[in-house]
């Protein structure tokens, strides 16, 4: 084989270990979505579009063609027939890339950032079929519409590797002003940022939902006797002789957090959700797909 083969064969080969992955996770994030019943995403507004709002009366300067005459052969007066002003709105989703993300309490279950994309990308699957623009708060991957934009998004997904923090930090700067947005971590690091990137949301008038995943171990705590307790990327270490004597003072501690999570969230005009990773994916999907057209 010729050197010049022998690099094509190697290329191919790479190219194909990368593309591998892309079908499955879309495959499995189009089916999620199939799981939940697609609505329609009008505001209340007269313009065009496909759905009927309202009759109205016809005003001077209505044309002919607009006036809906079985309806005004009922009346004294003429009615339009108005129909619901549809328009396609960014949303822009921010997954936590964390090495905190990376773990799982048990080997057969999805890993936090495993479920959080998928999560993502079925969402986007919904959205893009309702007409809406979706994308990443990065550069990576802008708001677009069309199912082009899923592979673009898949892609991203499939080929991030974890950051070098062992905990994610939002920004609400990378949000476009009035667009609705979507993070996806376990909210495991330092709040102040949190509420620093919702605020910079809700001043380019942003709102959306926050989803905190958790695997149960880290709900539960079923830790006991002497435990070594590391983060994923090995920047933090605590080791204990009686790891069941700080199970209640942590339970407190992710109770609060959680309390002041929904806080925040509460105050930004946001919405706040937890799911583990040993629920269904389709429970929060759903809630997802329901909080994101609340309130259009």
């Amino acid at each position: 084989m010729t050197d010049a083969a022998g690099r094509s064969t190697g290329l191919r080969r790479r190219a194909e270990e990368l593309s591998a992955p892309l079908p499955a996770l879309l495959v499995a994030a189009e089916h999620l979505a199939d799981t939940v019943q697609l609505g329609e995403h009008g505001r209340r507004r007269a313009g065009m579009g496909d759905e009927f709002w309202q009759y109205r009366p016809a005003h001077a300067g209505d044309e002919a063609r607009m006036i809906d005459w079985r309806r005004s052969a009922r009346a004294d007066q003429h009615f339009v027939r108005e129909r619901e002003w549809q328009v396609a709105q960014s949303v822009q989703l921010w997954v936590d890339a964390a090495r905190s993300m990376d773990f799982s309490g048990h080997r057969d279950r999805a890993t936090k950032s495993d479920r959080a994309r998928l999560l993502a990308l079925a969402l986007a699957v919904l959205m893009i079929r309702a007409g809406e623009r979706v994308g990443l708060t990065g550069p990576l991957a802008p708001p677009r519409a069309g199912e082009v934009q899923l592979m673009r998004l898949a892609t991203v997904f499939v080929g991030a590797e974890a950051g070098d923090d062992d905990y994610g930090a939002p920004t609400g700067l990378g949000f476009l002003p009035m667009s609705r947005g979507v993070m996806l971590s376990d909210f495991l690091g330092d709040l102040d940022a949190v509420e620093r990137a919702l605020a910079e949301a809700s001043e380019r008038g942003v709102s959306g939902v926050l989803m905190q995943l958790l695997d149960p171990v880290e709900e539960a705590f079923p830790f006991d006797g002497r435990t070594i307790f590391e983060s994923m990327g090995g920047l933090l270490r605590h080791e204990t002789r009686k790891a069941g004597d700080l199970r209640d003072r942590y339970i407190d501690r992710l109770a609060a957090r959680k309390d002041r999570l929904a806080a925040l969230a509460r105050a930004a005009g946001w919405q706040y959700e937890v799911h583990h990773t040993d629920a269904p994916p389709a429970q929060a999907l759903l809630w997802l797909w329901h909080a994101m057209g609340r309130g259009r």
